[in-house]
């Protein structure tokens, strides 16, 4: 079976097409009793732009979805993308309060949102904000064929009985251009406020035609993705690089081992990328079956410090034949630097791989002037894959791209002789919780809300589980009790009322005074030091 190489195609919806032209009936997405062929996902995605082109959408429209793994999440965003809809992903972690923020800043049309999602009503919770940008919100409700979303399907594939409706589908589609913006993904940054992301359809397909090559991703393949859709993992190098490789993915919408091991086991599952974390969670759990995860060929990792008994343990323990690790950011369509097959157990643990094709890795000094292998840096990376720029922010695109094309990731790093990148530390203080980012000028912001806290400041320290997690050292406010008198564990239940679980510091440290220096900045790796000496 011979597929036209991704790279080629302009645009997802025409890789879409010729997916569904070349493979037919082959199945694409399996999410439970739900089964869409490449055939169906073509005809759901254009039913779906149909019904978006009848309520108005226009080229370049802000279309969001706030849903866990599915089968409808995909369909959202190819038939979205189909008509030149912009998608904007939004964290199903989010508080209400957090996606209005999103919602609000893209100036999202439309929202494809999961009705209840682990005991969350997202619909309800998203009537107590205010986004009057949005016209309307289609719920979806899991591994159903009767919800919100398959009604308006249905009205969409009604609508294309029309002539007139095919054409102006068919029209809308042939404006989908390779440097049209295909995603907006949301990134915060040092000063708290989040950043939209945008990057366009060609440069996506281009660097994750990559991904699917140096993975060895083939139509045979059938791919369990964990990571979720609204991060780059799960979208991108997740379904995307299915479509891609013309494979099979089945979405999963909570990560559970039990539940891994029998998704597996029972669809042969040999493609099963994620964080470190998910792979140490599997290993050590008490449930833990090697048999039944006998399936297992292929896997890609990264987002994390990685031990190397890890990626022996992934080859030993759970019989992979190729464990890669990675490095991207939104900024970079979310790669830039691969392992390769081959690779020893210390390289794949230690580094983050050499660059990707056709991109350039370079380590500046702070005179942006690039230093030899082996000197510490900030990471700057130039290609195909860098970002149009921020979404309606012009300075901050300009702050990140400099004249000469070099995108400054605010990542610390060294390269060796052979081109692998090590990444050594964050300029941003940055830090990944079990394979989320979190920014600490975000949460610090969260916490100084709290009536009783007058400053904070958060850094990232180890964890054995998560990789790593937050340390709060906050100053009471003049009012607040005694230090004494503060219970962490209300503290604790309030940030995981005002934020994502992920975001929530760990540990709480009170303190008289913050260490600042010259210009009144907390001096982070004083705290890391204080803690370091506790």
């Amino acid at each position: 079976m011979s597929l036209v190489q991704a790279d080629t195609l302009a645009s997802i919806p025409q890789l879409l097409a010729n997916r569904a032209s070349t493979l037919g009936r082959k199945p694409f997405i399996i999410d439970g009793p739900v089964s869409l062929s490449y055939e169906n996902t073509l005809q759901q995605a254009r039913a779906l732009g149909a019904w978006l082109l009848s309520r108005g959408c226009q080229p370049g429209d802000r279309i969001g979805i706030w849903a866990p793994n599915c089968v409808q999440w995909i369909v959202a965003a190819l038939g979205s993308q189909l008509i030149g809809g912009t998608l904007v992903t939004l964290n199903t972690r989010y508080k209400s309060a957090e996606a209005a923020q999103i919602l609000n800043q893209s100036g999202c049309r439309w929202l494809f949102c999961i009705d209840n999602f682990l005991g969350v009503d997202y619909p309800a919770q998203l009537q107590s904000q205010s986004v009057p940008s949005l016209e309307d919100v289609v719920t979806i409700t899991l591994q159903r064929q009767d919800d919100h979303f398959s009604q308006c399907l249905a009205q969409g594939e009604e609508l294309l009985r029309s002539d007139q409706c095919r054409d102006r589908l068919d029209a809308a589609a042939a404006l989908v251009a390779g440097d049209t913006p295909s995603d907006i993904l949301f990134t915060s940054g040092t000063t708290g406020q989040p950043k939209g992301v945008v990057t366009a359809h060609q440069q996506n397909l281009q660097a994750f035609s990559q991904f699917a090559n140096i993975l060895g991703l083939h139509s045979e393949d059938r791919y369990l993705i964990i990571n979720p859709f609204f991060h780059s993992f799960g979208y991108k190098a997740g379904w995307l690089a299915t479509l891609i490789a013309g494979a099979t993915a089945y979405p999963l919408a909570v990560f559970d081992v039990p539940e891994v091991m029998t998704q597996v086991e029972q669809h042969a599952i040999n493609v099963m990328p994620g964080p470190p974390t998910l792979f140490r969670s599997i290993i050590d759990h008490p449930d833990f079956d090697a048999k039944r995860l006998a399936s297992l060929q292929k896997a890609t990792t990264g987002a994390a410090v990685i031990p190397t008994q890890l990626i022996e343990d992934m080859w030993q323990v759970l019989g992979l034949e190729t464990v890669i690790t990675a490095y991207g950011l939104s900024e970079t369509c979310g790669l830039v630097t691969m392992c390769r097959q081959g690779d020893s157990a210390n390289t794949i643990a230690t580094t983050s791989g050499r660059a990707i094709p056709d991109i350039e890795v370079a380590i500046f000094d702070t005179q942006n002037r690039p230093l030899p292998a082996g000197e510490t840096g900030e990471i700057v990376v130039r290609g195909y894959n860098v970002m149009q720029g921020y979404f309606n922010n012009s300075e901050a695109t300009g702050e990140t791209i400099d004249k000469e094309g070099w995108l400054h990731t605010g990542d610390i790093g060294h390269l060796d002789e052979n081109g692998n990148l090590s990444i050594t530390d964050r300029l941003k203080d940055m830090y990944i919780s079990g394979g989320f980012n979190c920014y600490p000028a975000e949460i610090e912001q969260q916490l100084v809300q709290h009536p009783s806290i007058a400053q904070a400041a958060v850094i990232g320290i180890a964890d054995p589980r998560l990789g790593e997690v937050g340390a709060a050292f906050l100053i009471a406010a003049a009012n607040a009790d005694d230090l004494a008198s503060q219970a962490d564990d209300e503290l604790m239940a309030w940030c995981k009322s005002a934020m994502a679980n992920y975001k929530v510091p760990r540990k709480f440290i009170w303190v008289k005074s913050l260490p600042l220096n010259a210009t009144g900045k907390v001096m982070k790796q004083e705290l890391r030091k204080q803690l370091a000496q506790q």
